[in-house]
């Protein structure tokens, strides 16, 4: 048991290990407001810069979505598109009443 928990242990370590180097060119000026962030967060500023460039990778990934519709559905989603719903008659009220600071 204490061998296979070992192993295990190895495994997730190799899976984890950072071998891929990434090198970038960045003004002194730029550098120094990523180190100053990077501080600010208690981070390592290539932490910091890792950190930050997955989250906006991740972000624009998220942003890219594709749907395929067929010819129908298409001119069905158009139409919504060109004729939203009205407004309840709740959300009227609510628009048309004194905000809290004005009254």
């Amino acid at each position: 048991m204490v061998q296979s928990a070992r192993s295990e242990s190895g495994r997730k370590r190799d899976a984890a290990r950072k071998d891929d180097l990434i090198q970038i060119r960045a003004s002194a000026g730029t550098k120094a407001i990523l180190s100053r962030a990077a501080s600010l967060r208690g981070q390592k500023l290539s932490e910091f810069m890792l950190d930050s460039a997955r989250r906006e990778a991740e972000e624009a990934i998220l942003d890219q979505r594709s749907f395929f519709l067929d010819d129908a559905a298409h001119v069905a989603f158009l139409a919504l598109l060109d004729a939203p719903a009205k407004p309840a008659e709740e959300l009227r009220t609510r628009l048309k009443r004194k905000p809290v600071w004005e009254r």
